[in-house]
């Protein structure tokens, strides 16, 4: 991770009619570091990442990506970001190397399809049917195709919900692998554990706000200084513990 920040967002606002979904959030993303973005559902979070990847308007504020103006030329930051939705669907009956040739035509780009699925563990399923895919392998397969223009950032929405833990653990291998060939991955999740194991730094976002930003021993850190400490537990405390007592722990809808 430099210390060169390749995303910088500033006052940004977003209101639906009445529903301030996004209240002036500011926060960096530096190159080469995984960032994760957390808070409850409706909190804001998905919003503020489909501003930055240009899928949604914003109401107000400054949003930068690799020195390019989100106001001034989104088309340049289509060119060098791959954006994983947090519901991908894809042709069902196509095979993956029919799908990643259809992307390719789309991105303009040239790409030897063997070579994108070993990347993602899917080496010997080119000739497979989307459908024939397992959670997991689907959640892989949307993955490489964020990775055919060959991105600076990645945008992964919640990228292991509804997997297995092992399939959680092999996703999390595979996303430390894009960081470590020098791309910048910013992810949402649910999941404190995936948050504190992949995270330089997380951003916490409470009712479109950021109510807390660090990386997350220094949050739990902080949290036992302050005198919190867990019952019947070896260590003091972690980061869902740090996520509940800053954002409350009444049930929310989905």
């Amino acid at each position: 991770m430099s210390n060169s920040e390749i995303i910088v967002v500033k006052d940004l606002v977003k209101h639906y009619k009445e529903i301030q979904a996004v209240n002036g959030i500011s926060f960096s993303v530096y190159e080469g570091e995984i960032f994760g973005l957390l808070g409850p559902n409706g909190a804001g979070k998905t919003t503020t990442l489909e501003i930055i990847e240009t899928l949604r308007e914003k109401t107000s504020g400054t949003v930068m990506v690799d020195g390019i103006s989100l106001d001034h030329n989104p088309n340049a930051i289509k060119q060098i970001i791959g954006v994983q939705l947090q519901a991908a669907n894809y042709y069902p009956n196509l095979m993956l190397n029919e799908l990643l040739d259809l992307f390719a035509g789309l991105y303009n780009a040239s790409i030897d399809n063997a070579e994108m699925l070993a990347l993602v563990g899917l080496e010997t399923r080119g000739k497979s049917k989307y459908k024939e895919l397992s959670g997991g392998q689907k959640q892989r397969f949307s993955i490489a195709t964020t990775l055919i223009n060959k991105p600076k950032i990645v945008f992964l929405d919640e990228p292991t919900t509804g997997l297995d833990p092992q399939a959680r653990r092999n996703l999390w291998d595979l996303i430390k692998e894009i960081r470590s060939k020098g791309t910048t991955v910013v992810i949402t999740t649910h999941y404190m554990d995936e948050a504190q194991i992949l995270c330089d730094r997380v951003a916490i976002i409470e009712k479109g706000k950021i109510i807390s930003l660090n990386s997350p021993e220094k949050l739990i850190d902080n949290l036992i200084a302050s005198g919190f400490e867990r019952k019947k537990e070896v260590k003091s405390a972690n980061l869902e513990d740090v996520f509940l007592s800053l954002t409350g722990y009444e049930w929310r809808d989905e």
